[in-house]
């Protein structure tokens, strides 16, 4: 852990916060960090959903710290570049529900970090953008990427290659963000949808989870016969049993993530 983030348990959800004042900039420390700490609560089987945000009400993420840049020392940014892509794959693959509160400017690999997760909510006032090109460099923690895949081709040319910003309202429009509520409310609202997520089977969220992502990789004809076993495979656990049996008694399925 890094004094960079903090850690809060709300139940079953991981409430991770950037904090990194003024503008929650990415470094060396808190991307470590954020790799080391997703992989802990990859073991914990207590934790289902993992929700992040950023300290304050100005910024989500301003994207990484621009001054580790400015003398063009190669060594530093391939560094810099293998640790964006440790700590934002190792955040794609948490084995939960991830949300990202988007509480104001997510910017370059502030914008990164929310694509990285499975769905984003932002506050009425933020703004995003991938305005790495306008310093001559380029987005290298997914977002050429994850972007198109999220808003399509022509809104990721946009945002990427001419600079474009957008706002939460336009976010919403094209995709990028599932929600946008009232300053302030990104947090709980994302907490909200986190709670809504843990009743779900955590076993079955999971292999869920695999083989949404695995449609970036292969054909679906390719992955159809992966789905069918997976199903089968989740008779293999204890959840299955809980939650089909709990459905036909009527009652709350209590959840044992095996």
């Amino acid at each position: 852990m890094t004094d960079l983030l903090k850690l809060e348990h709300v139940g079953p959800t991981a409430l991770v916060t950037l904090d990194n004042p003024p503008a929650n900039v990415w470094n060396k420390e808190n991307l470590v960090g954020l790799k080391n700490l997703v992989e802990q609560l990859n073991a914990n089987r207590n934790v289902y959903a993992l929700v992040i945000t950023g300290r304050g009400d100005k910024f989500f993420s301003a994207g990484a710290d621009v001054k580790l840049f400015a003398d063009g020392n190669i060594a530093v940014a391939r560094e810099m570049a293998r640790l964006f892509g440790d700590a934002f794959e190792t955040l794609a693959r948490f084995r939960g529900v991830s949300i990202a509160a988007i509480n104001g400017y997510a910017m370059g690999g502030g914008l990164e970090c929310a694509l990285a997760c499975d769905l984003r909510i932002a506050e009425e006032h933020a703004v995003m953008a991938l305005p790495e090109a306008s310093i001559g460099l380029l987005p290298c923690g997914g977002g050429t990427q994850n972007l198109p895949w999220v808003v399509g081709e022509g809104w990721a040319k946009r945002m990427i290659l001419c600079g474009e910003r957008v706002t939460a309202e336009q976010a919403l429009r094209i995709g990028l963000v599932e929600e946008v509520v009232p300053k302030g409310r990104a947090k709980d609202a994302a907490l909200a949808l986190a709670e809504k997520a843990a009743a779900q089977s955590p076993v079955s969220v999971t292999r869920c989870k695999e083989l949404i992502q695995h449609a970036r990789a292969q054909p679906m004809l390719a992955a159809l016969p992966g789905e069918r076993e997976s199903f089968v495979e989740l008779f293999r656990t204890a959840d299955q049993k809980e939650g089909v049996n709990a459905f036909l008694q009527k009652r709350k399925p209590q959840w044992r993530n095996q």
